[in-house]
């Protein structure tokens, strides 16, 4: 029988919010990974194994029950290519994850771009693959509000409640952190009140229930969930893209064995090519996984140490 554990406790506030905006979905493809939760001092031994579980963490981009059904499938093909079980492992914040992958409590991560960019320069978090979709291996953070506010830039949103994903989100704190500073100002001066959903799909949903009247969120979420949820697109209005940043990759602690490192990798990349992944991709908006240069994450590299570093 699966368990579902978490590590902490959600904040209150945010808790009661989320629990009005989860959305009914269809039913998703019954897991053959299991949900798991690790001693934070413990580590776990790299060495192949038929029976030891691959430890997979999922950031919170979208929700835990979002995170499930998006990742179910492909999860259960990784098992069963590697003919071992597979754990997921969430947390709720970026933060939190990165400190999993560092301290090899699991070996492999679907992470964000900027818990990537923090990770490579604290720990050495090392590129695995990254997904391509539109030809493009990039994203866009993008401000959106109620269908019928009358707001068209975020200087419009002054005195209003804006809606944060994670503290460490790019697009989803960083760059919009950046514009309100670009008018002079600080988001808790700016705004009348700010609040964390801790995942990208509930800041959508908190601002078309117009629980907030603004957010900044990921551009590749934003059509994942218009795309599930057509309706949806009524209900909100994106009223500014930021420039392209390096899309959120697929990472792996420094010191995995090279060989699992090298196996995860190329089934990542073949897995276009088969036909038992090809659905799986194009569940997920994916064209396909391919290797990226580290130098695609500069703009973001730079971004989130002028935010960061600003007192």
């Amino acid at each position: 029988m699966m368990r579902w554990q978490h590590s902490s406790a959600w904040r209150l506030g945010a808790l009661l919010v989320l629990l009005g905006l989860v959305a009914c979905a269809s039913p998703a493809p019954k897991p053959d990974f299991r949900f798991s939760d690790v001693d934070p001092a413990s580590t776990v031994s790299y060495s192949p194994s038929a029976t030891k579980p691959l430890r997979v963490a999922v950031a919170a981009v979208i929700s835990p029950k979002g995170t499930v059904e998006s990742y179910t499938d492909l999860l259960n093909y990784l098992g069963r290519k590697l003919n071992r079980p597979v754990e997921l492992v969430q947390r709720q914040t970026y933060a939190e994850i990165n400190d999993l992958i560092k301290n090899g409590n699991v070996d492999v991560g679907f992470v964000c771009t900027s818990a990537y960019v923090v990770g490579q320069r604290d720990f050495g978090m090392e590129l695995l693959a990254a997904p391509q979709v539109n030809d493009e291996t990039v994203y866009y953070s993008l401000l959106i509000v109620p269908a019928d506010s009358s707001a068209r830039a975020m200087a419009d949103l002054r005195g209003k409640v804006f809606a944060f994903t994670d503290p460490m989100s790019l697009t989803g704190r960083v760059y919009p952190t950046s514009l309100v500073r670009s008018l002079d100002a600080s988001p808790e001066v700016f705004f009348t009140r700010v609040f964390f959903t801790y995942s990208h799909d509930n800041a959508i949903k908190a601002v078309a229930n117009k629980v907030a009247d603004g957010a900044n969120v990921d551009s590749l979420v934003y059509d994942y969930l218009i795309a599930r949820e057509p309706a949806m697109a009524q209900r909100v209005r994106v009223i500014h893209r930021s420039p392209a940043f390096g899309i959120p990759p697929v990472v792996v602690n420094p010191n995995l064995s090279p060989q699992l490192k090298e196996t995860l990798r190329e089934l990542l990349l073949k897995i276009n090519s088969d036909p038992e992944g090809q659905p799986i991709l194009r569940n997920l908006l994916i064209e396909r996984f391919v290797q990226v240069s580290d130098r695609i994450y500069d703009s973001a590299r730079a971004l989130e140490l002028q935010v960061n570093t600003v007192q």
